[in-house]
């Protein structure tokens, strides 16, 4: 018996790369489940700065740029363009390990190679229980935009939202080669509607908008910039479809370059129009920039900020789903999710399993927001923490992982420096990971300890080489 074990970890070790060695016992865990066809590499480099920008840009564009310069006047373009600087080495840090270890199961795997299976599994219950809130609050926020532009009541706004969610859930069925390609049509149309916004709002751009430059002292910079965090994190959530990249390390660096570089621009253009056209003053902050498109759009200003709303909103749907329906996939794998998650369509290789989970999850979500049992500012607050701890989590790691290239180090080092620091902020909301945590623990207690000894006995009739099937 032992020498049997002993050529299995023997042979796992040889068809494993050295990172993937240190979770030996979960990659052994993968015999447990069906084998099942792999995922398709079908995600080319502009398909992957699409996915990128997608799952960065959210909802957050349309308000933040009006509440930063609510919070420091002028100066808040400080902390835009701090941000639009410290925007590389966030991305990069999720970029390198998403080339060097590209896996379905994204943050989550990255934190198993460096922490071992428990904490990587952990790390993927929470970004798998940010998303089935985190979407649904996407889709009302920018359905929210649309149906108060068009004067339409709240039965209108759910419904917009879920048929923001549906259409999200069929593109990711179909398969990553059409959300690829959907994607970058979808940013395409942010792009220009966004860039045509900023252009006309050019000659009203006015030098008085921009004194007194630092009406509330530099501590307001300092909060500004704690509040512009949020619009600059989501490179995690690529990080779960980097498997199916067709060059893992051109799409995972280039990509995200690429994609920061976009979002640096259109950002810092963004707050500058916001800030030259004063448009954030009269209480009008979270309207700022439907304000700055009325400007020279006129009436249908409002409608153009609804539409682009719906469309940021959807890229971020897509991006997330995909994401989370990969992560199901890859716990399943590994026997730490049911494996039911675990299932792939047989012509697009997707993950129906983990769709099919997300699609369960939104319609709870959406029922109880519809009944008027839960309010969005209530919702808006669990998966940000979730989302926090995830990046600390695959920052961390990347400190582990990537000892070999000290630059890359110093990358992954201030990534999780600066989301340790932004944690603290998110006040109550903590006991959503914590909730999260408490039943992951319960449930290990609980699951058959047998299952972790016996998975070598699968191998015990085989030759050696068979095992490479079974990964």
């Amino acid at each position: 018996m032992k020498n049997t074990v002993e050529r299995t970890a023997s042979s796992v070790s040889r068809i494993s790369s050295p990172g993937q060695q240190t979770a030996r016992m979960s990659v052994m865990n993968t015999a447990a489940v069906p084998a099942e066809q792999p995922v398709k590499r079908t995600i080319g480099l502009p398909q992957a700065i699409a996915l990128y920008i997608g799952s960065v840009l959210g909802s957050g564009i349309l308000v933040v740029p009006g509440l930063a310069a609510e919070i420091a006047g002028p100066a808040s373009l400080l902390a835009w363009g701090f941000m639009a600087i410290l925007i590389l080495p966030m991305a990069l840090s999720m970029g390198l390990l998403a080339a060097r270890f590209p896996d379905a199961g994204g943050v989550s795997h990255f934190a198993e190679m460096a922490f071992g299976p428990k904490i990587g599994a952990l790390t993927g219950w929470l970004f798998l229980a940010s998303v089935p809130i985190g979407a649904p609050v996407a889709a009302l926020t920018g359905a929210g935009y649309l149906t108060d532009a068009l004067g339409l009541g709240e039965p209108y706004r759910v419904a917009v939202a879920c048929v923001m969610l549906v259409v999200a859930l069929g593109i990711n069925a179909a398969g990553m080669k059409l959300v690829g390609g959907v994607q970058i049509a979808v940013v395409l149309a942010i792009i220009v509607v966004l860039a045509a916004g900023i252009a006309v709002s050019i000659p009203h751009l006015s030098r008085e908008a921009f004194t007194p430059f630092l009406p509330n002292g530099w501590l307001s910079v300092g909060k500004a910039t704690a509040l512009l965090f949020w619009c600059f994190i989501g490179w995690e959530a690529v990080s779960h479809l980097s498997a199916e990249f067709k060059n893992p390390k051109k799409a995972g660096v280039q990509g995200v370059i690429v994609a920061a570089l976009l979002l640096g621009v259109l950002y810092t253009l963004t707050a500058v129009a916001t800030v030259g056209t004063a448009s954030y003053h009269d209480g009008q902050a979270e309207a700022s920039l439907s304000r700055v498109i009325g400007m020279g759009l006129g009436s249908a200003g409002g409608v153009a900020t609804g539409v682009v709303a719906v469309l940021i909103c959807t890229a971020t749907i897509i991006a997330y789903s995909g994401a989370a329906s990969r992560l199901a996939y890859s716990l399943a794998k590994r026997g730490e999710a049911p494996r039911m998650l675990g299932r792939l369509s047989r012509r697009s290789s997707t993950p129906l399993g983990g769709l099919a989970f997300l699609a369960a999850c939104f319609a709870i979500v959406m029922t109880v927001y519809g009944k008027g049992i839960v309010s969005l500012s209530e919702l808006i607050r669990f998966p940000n923490a979730t989302f926090i701890l995830t990046y600390i989590s695959g920052t961390a790691a990347g400190i582990r992982l990537l000892k070999g290239n000290s630059w890359q180090v110093r990358i992954c080092a201030l990534s999780c420096f600066c989301s340790l620091a932004v944690f603290p902020f998110v006040g109550t909301a903590a006991w959503y990971p914590l909730l999260i945590a408490a039943g992951f623990s319960l449930a290990s207690f609980l699951r058959n300890p047998k299952h972790a000894v016996d998975v070598p006995r699968v191998f015990q009739k085989e030759d050696p080489e068979d095992m490479h099937s079974h990964k």
